[in-house]
C-alpha cells in the first residue's frame, strides 16, 4: 500500500465527515445547508484524494455511492428477527374489531395508544449495523431469508454508512422502505421513453426491480429513498420504551423518518388519522396505500406477540383499491394443497392500479351467491389491497339476455372425490387428501421438506418435473424411484440421480413426529405433531383417536381435532400411509410411561444466538427427545435459555428476568448426562 502522509489522512476524514453531513442535511432532513457548488468541490477533493491514494479508499466515503462491480448472483441472508407481514384492515370495522382484540388479550379496558405512519408503497428492506457501521442490507424475501442487497443500498444516498450521534448500539437491525418519489419515477420513465428503454408501471416496481439489479451503478442511478420505520434486532445499553421513542432514536442515529408519524389515543384516533391522510394522499411526493397501526407501548407489544405470520400489535389499513369494469368469460375451478376449491374468474383484459388484469378469484360458493355473478355479466373488478384483483360488485343494469349460471361442484375436478366442507367453514375441500393430483405437487414438497422427512436434493422444480412426468404420483412413490426413474429426466445427471436416492434411503429412518408433519394434516404443524405424539405414542392410536379423545388434550381444539379425525377416516390416506411403511419408512413409537419419566417434561427451553457444534434444529430435537417444550421467545415461564455466539435480546431479556442461562460449552456438557 502506498504510504500517505498524517496529513492527507487528516485532511481526507474531515471532509468525508463534512460530506457526509451535508448528505444528511440534503436527503434525510430535506434542508440543504450549503451550495452546489460548495457540495461538488468538496467532493471533487474527496476524489483527487482517492486517485491519488486508491488503497486507501473508505466504505464511508460518498464516492462509493456510484456503485460498484456487477454481481454475478445475490447471496441469501437469513433474517435473525423473521420480517413478518400485517394482517390487513379493509373498513372502520376491521380496525375496530383488532382493538377489541388487543383490549381482550391485553385485559384493558382503558383507549390504548397506537403511532399511526403511512404505508409506504416500495419494497421493504432490512439495514444491519454493527458498532454503528453499515454491515449488510437485504430484502425481506420469503420473511426469513432475503437476498443480500448491500451493495445496491449503499447508493441509496438517505442510508447512512455510519449511525451519527451518540449512545450508538453494538447492533442495531433497522427495517424500511424504499421507495422511488413520484417526481422521479416519471422523469426516469421518461428518460426510458426517450432511450427506448423499459419503463415501469408505478414507482413500487420501479422500486423494487432497481433494487434487484445485479449491476449497482444502474441502481445508483435511479432515484431512490428510504424511510425507516421500525427495529428488528437491537442490541443496547438503552432500550426505548415505545415505538415512537424508538423512531425518534432512529432519526437521532441518522435515519428518515417519515413526518406525517403521529400518536393517537384510541380506536377513534385511529380512523380521525386514516381519513386525514386519505385525503391528503393524492397531494404527498410519494405512493402510500394505506396506514399501518401500531400499538405504541414496546411492553405491551411483547405481551401480545405473534401469530404464525404477523404481530398481533399492528395492522395495516388499506384504502379503497382502484376500480374497472370489465366481462366475466368463464369460471374454472381450482384445487389448492390443503384441497381448497377455488373458482378463478376468467375475465376480458382490463388494466387496473396498474396491471392487466384478466383473473380473479370468487373465492367461494357463498361469494358467488352473494354477488348473484352469472358467466356473460358486466362486473366491477377490485384490486383489494392494491394487490388482489376481486370482483366488487355485478352491473345488473348491463347484464345481457343471456348468461350462465356458475355451478359449484361436488366432485372435485380433478381427482373426483367429494367436495365437502367442515364446520362453518366457507370454503369447500376435495377430500382427495394425498389421493388428489391437484395436491400432489404441493404435498410432495412438504414431505420432503428439511423439517419434515428431510430429503436433500429434492426441490420444487424436480418434484414438478416428475409429477408432470408421471414418475410420481404420490409420496409414497418417492421411496420407489430408482436410477433408471430419474436418469431420463431433463437436468438429473449422475451424481445428482445418485445422491437423491441415498437421501431418499436416508430419510427411511425418521421419528413419529417427524412423520406425522411430513403428511401434511391440516393445521397440523411441528408442535400439534410433537403433541400427538408424546400423547398417543403411535400411529395406531393416533390414527383411531376420537374427536372426544383429541379434545381431552391440550392445545388441540374442535378444528383442529376435527381435521385429524377426517385425515385418518380417508381410505386414500391410510394406503398411502400403509404404502410408505412397507417401503421401509420406519421411527419409534414414544414410550409414554418413560416420556412421563423424561427430565425436562414440563420445562421450556429457549434458544438463542448461532451454535457451533451442532446446528440449533439438532439441539431443538435433543431437547424435545428429553421431554421439553423449545419456544422461539424469553417469558417468564421459560426454564432455562442456551446462548451461543451472537446471542443479543433474548439472552439480555432472559438475565433481566433472573433465567438461567448455559454457554454452548455448558449445555453439551449438561446433556452428557443423558446420553
Amino acid at each position: 500500500m502506498t504510504s500517505i502522509p498524517q496529513k492527507v489522512i487528516m485532511e481526507y476524514s474531515r471532509l468525508i465527515e463534512v460530506v457526509n453531513g451535508y448528505n444528511y442535511q440534503y436527503y434525510v432532513l430535506d434542508n440543504p445547508s450549503v451550495s452546489d457548488s460548495e457540495y461538488d468541490r468538496l467532493i471533487k477533493q474527496i476524489i483527487s484524494i482517492e486517485t491519488d491514494y486508491p488503497d486507501f479508499i473508505t466504505q464511508e466515503s460518498p464516492s462509493q455511492r456510484v456503485g460498484g462491480e456487477p454481481l454475478s448472483s445475490f447471496a441469501q441472508i437469513k433474517h435473525v428477527v423473521p420480517m413478518l407481514s400485517l394482517d390487513n384492515a379493509f373498513s372502520d370495522k376491521d380496525l375496530m374489531d383488532f382493538d377489541r382484540r388487543v383490549k381482550e388479550r391485553l385485559n384493558l379496558l382503558t383507549d390504548i395508544e397506537f403511532v399511526c405512519e403511512p404505508k409506504l408503497d416500495g419494497a421493504a428492506v432490512s439495514l444491519l449495523y454493527r458498532k454503528g457501521q453499515l454491515a449488510y442490507a437485504a430484502t425481506r424475501g420469503d420473511g426469513s431469508i432475503g437476498e443480500d442487497i448491500t451493495a445496491n443500498v449503499r447508493t441509496i444516498r438517505s442510508v447512512p454508512f455510519k449511525l451519527r450521534g451518540t449512545n450508538i448500539p453494538d447492533i442495531l437491525e433497522v427495517r424500511g422502505e424504499i421507495f422511488m418519489p413520484r417526481s422521479g419515477f416519471e422523469i426516469f420513465n421518461r428518460k426510458a421513453l426517450v432511450n427506448g428503454e423499459k419503463t415501469f408501471v408505478n414507482p413500487r416496481n420501479a422500486a423494487a426491480g432497481s433494487l434487484r439489479q445485479l449491476d449497482p451503478k444502474i441502481t445508483a442511478s435511479r432515484p431512490l429513498d428510504i424511510c425507516a420505520y421500525s427495529v428488528g434486532q437491537l442490541e443496547a445499553q438503552e432500550i426505548p420504551a415505545s415505538h415512537k421513542s424508538m423512531l425518534e432514536s432512529l432519526s437521532i442515529w441518522g435515519f428518515k423518518i417519515n413526518p406525517f408519524v403521529e400518536t393517537v389515543t384510541g380506536v377513534n384516533g385511529c380512523v380521525d388519522y386514516y381519513e386525514k391522510m386519505s385525503s391528503q394522499r393524492d397531494d404527498l411526493p410519494y405512493d402510500i396505500d394505506g396506514i399501518v397501526y401500531k400499538v405504541n407501548d414496546l411492553t405491551l407489544q411483547k405481551r401480545l406477540g405473534f401469530v404464525a405470520k404477523a404481530p398481533r400489535w399492528a395492522i395495516a389499513r388499506k384504502f379503497p383499491a382502484q376500480e374497472e369494469m370489465t366481462r366475466l368469460i368463464d369460471v374454472e375451478f381450482q384445487v389448492g394443497r390443503t384441497g381448497a376449491i377455488t373458482p378463478v374468474a376468467r375475465l376480458e383484459p382490463v388494466f387496473v392500479g396498474g396491471v392487466t388484469v384478466s383473473n380473479a378469484s370468487l373465492h367461494n360458493g357463498d361469494e358467488i351467491k352473494r354477488l348473484g355473478v352469472r358467466i356473460g355479466d358486466t362486473v366491477i373488478i377490485r384490486r383489494a389491497g392494491d394487490v388482489i384483483p376481486k370482483i366488487a360488485k355485478v352491473v345488473l343494469e348491463r347484464r345481457p339476455l343471456k348468461t350462465q349460471e356458475i355451478v359449484f361442484p361436488e366432485r372435485c375436478p380433478v381427482c373426483k372425490s367429494a367436495v365437502q366442507k367442515f364446520g362453518e367453514e366457507a370454503v369447500a375441500r376435495c377430500s382427495g387428501g394425498l389421493f388428489c393430483a391437484a395436491q400432489i405437487k404441493e404435498a410432495i414438497k412438504h414431505f420432503a421438506s428439511r423439517r419434515a422427512m428431510d430429503i436433500d436434493g429434492l426441490g420444487d422444480k424436480l418434484v414438478d418435473l416428475m409429477v408432470e412426468k408421471s414418475v410420481i404420483f404420490s409420496v409414497a412413490d418417492l421411496y420407489d424411484l430408482n436410477h433408471k426413474k430419474l436418469i431420463i429426466l431433463e437436468r438429473v445427471g449422475e451424481k445428482s440421480a445418485r445422491n437423491l436416492i441415498n437421501a431418499i434411503e436416508k430419510s427411511k429412518t425418521t421419528t413419529l413426529e417427524k412423520f406425522l408433519y411430513a403428511l401434511g394434516i391440516r393445521e397440523v404443524g411441528e408442535a400439534t405433531a410433537s403433541t400427538l405424539a408424546t400423547n398417543f405414542g403411535s400411529i395406531e392410536k393416533i390414527s383411531k383417536a376420537s374427536l372426544d379423545d383429541l379434545l381431552e388434550i391440550d392445545d388441540i381444539g374442535p378444528k383442529v381435532a376435527g381435521h385429524i379425525v377426517n385425515f385418518f377416516k380417508n381410505p386414500d390416506n391410510s394406503s398411502i400411509i400403509t404404502a410408505l411403511c412397507e417401503a421401509g419408512v420406519s421411527w419409534q413409537d414414544v414410550d409414554l410411561e418413560n416420556y412421563k419419566e423424561a427430565p425436562l417434561v414440563g420445562q421450556t427451553w429457549v434458544l438463542t444466538g448461532g451454535l457451533v457444534s451442532m446446528s440449533r434444529a439438532e439441539a431443538k430435537d435433543i431437547l424435545q427427545s428429553l421431554g421439553a417444550k423449545v419456544s422461539s421467545s424469553v417469558s417468564t415461564k421459560t426454564s432455562q435459555v442456551v446462548a451461543g455466539p451472537g446471542a443479543g435480546s433474548k439472552l439480555k431479556k432472559a438475565k433481566s428476568y433472573n433465567i438461567g442461562v448455559m454457554s454452548e460449552h455448558q449445555f453439551i456438557a449438561f446433556l452428557e448426562d443423558y446420553r
